[in-house]
């Protein structure tokens, strides 16, 4: 019934992030990348909004994502720039790939599009195994600040082919015990006043404690846990909304 990150998605990601567009994560990822000398996992990589700078700042980087259209729009535009990553279809819980990583990355507040917390768990679990020893995973996570059950709102962006994309998100699940809050996003193409494409997707968002997430990660194995608000590195999260940055290590064994 519902499509998962589809076309439609994809155009609209792609007009309203382009390359080169970075909320301070690209610059603060390459940074706590720059000493990798062996290879990085993205998770979740999307068409390549942070992974792409990453390999032209000469990190070799791998993406794996569960879209088939954000992966097919992320090869195109690595070949337009002459790169040529690994890239593959898999989930977080199941990356398939048997190397091993010196860092594996979840810019984004990727990992919170992950229902439940045991699947949660085993996903941080299967993480630390595709780890070298003394390898790090980071990624970014937010703690919402609107609980609204009603939210709605209309946005719109031309393309180039002057059609006028449509993304409608109504919210239809608050739910504070379970930390988790869904929305349906209706994604629409028009041309000429004709609806020409169609999608709906299910969004789901769960939400951690700042305490929480570093009990998982300790859970999971992970050890030497630093955090970052706002991509300064160190920097002590000080309220719910902004973006942290949780840095684990696998230690060696």
């Amino acid at each position: 019934m519902f499509s998962s990150y589809g076309q439609l998605c994809t155009e609209v990601y792609d007009i309203s992030k382009p390359l080169g567009y970075s909320f301070g994560d690209v610059e603060f990822y390459q940074e706590r990348l720059s000493g990798v000398d062996g290879r990085v996992l993205e998770a979740g990589c999307g068409s390549g909004r942070v992974l792409i700078p990453l390999l032209q700042a000469g990190i070799a980087v791998d993406g794996i994502d569960n879209s088939t259209a954000m992966l097919d729009s992320c090869r195109r535009r690595c070949q337009e720039l002459n790169l040529s990553p690994f890239l593959y279809e898999d989930e977080m819980h199941n990356v398939s790939s048997a190397i091993p990583y010196d860092a594996i990355i979840i810019p984004g507040g990727s990992f919170q599009l992950i229902e439940g917390r045991e699947l949660a768990i085993a996903t941080l679990r299967h993480l630390h195994s595709r780890l070298v020893p003394g390898g790090r995973l980071i990624l970014d996570l937010f703690i919402p600040t609107d609980f609204n059950p009603n939210l709605s709102s209309v946005r719109t962006w031309n393309t180039p082919t002057d059609e006028v994309l449509v993304l409608e998100e109504r919210r239809t699940e608050v739910n504070i015990l379970e930390q988790r809050i869904v929305s349906l996003l209706k994604y629409e193409k028009w041309k000429d006043g004709h609806l020409v494409q169609t999608e709906l997707q299910r969004f789901p968002l769960s939400w951690y404690g700042n305490d929480e997430f570093e009990m998982l990660l300790e859970r999971t194995g992970f050890q030497q846990i630093i955090k970052s608000a706002g991509y300064k590195f160190g920097n002590k999260p000080a309220r719910a909304g902004e973006m942290i940055t949780y840095e684990a290590k696998k230690v060696l064994d």
